[in-house]
């Protein structure tokens, strides 16, 4: 058995103190979205992890890009017909998290995810290369297959079909809004007394700023 007791590090990069902070939790996650890319030393920022309840009962976190984020919430895309995409339509209630050791932070969002506008999933799958949107309508994401050489097949057919073609997103591919109805920021810092502090969304649209104990 591995014992990893003496794993530890002293967080003191950074505090998160009530006085230096916005009354929306949205502003300051922009703020240390930006801070953290500036800090460097991650390759993608936007790397976050989306935690479901699948159909069978079970929560299940995987890692997926975050592509947008505004005074609404926060937008990524996959296939509907996904086991993430079943799990979501079934129950809507999800978990996002940040987590940026560079810069010794986290963030926890708890909010209730639907479906974006067409137009929204139209306009990002237009900006995606040919490759990626190809890659979109080959995969049955999360059913079984028979092979790698299966898939690539597969790709390799639809590339011949659309060759000098416009590709068009399929139906069953778009984009998740979540409304954030909680959002925890965590700053590591000394002696394991790290900041905690969360926003709730109350029923006037106001958020409560608190203070949670390390």
């Amino acid at each position: 058995m591995s014992d990893l007791s003496n794993y530890r590090k002293s967080y003191e990069k950074s505090a998160l103190v009530e006085t230096a902070i916005p009354e929306d939790p949205i502003n300051l996650f922009q703020r240390w979205f930006y801070e953290v890319e500036d800090f460097g030393g991650i390759e993608e920022v936007n790397a976050m992890t989306v935690s479901t309840i699948g159909l069978d009962g079970f929560p299940k976190s995987r890692i997926v890009l975050l592509k947008k984020f505004n005074e609404e919430g926060f937008i990524f895309f996959t296939n509907y017909n996904s086991e993430k995409g079943k799990a979501i339509t079934a129950n809507p209630h999800i978990c996002l998290s940040f987590f940026w050791p560079t810069a010794e932070r986290q963030v926890i969002i708890k909010g209730i995810a639907e479906k974006t506008s067409k137009t929204v999933s139209d306009n990002y799958f237009d900006s995606r290369p040919d490759g990626s949107k190809l890659g979109a309508i080959a995969s049955d994401q999360s059913d079984v297959i028979p092979s790698r050489d299966y898939l690539e097949q597969k790709l390799s057919d639809l590339e011949k079909a659309y060759e000098g073609k416009t590709i068009p997103r399929p139906e069953h591919w778009g984009g998740f809004l979540v409304r954030p109805v909680a959002v925890e920021f965590w700053q590591g810092r000394p002696n394991r007394l790290h900041d905690r502090i969360r926003y709730s969304l109350e029923a006037d649209y106001h958020w409560k700023i608190e203070r949670l104990s390390s």
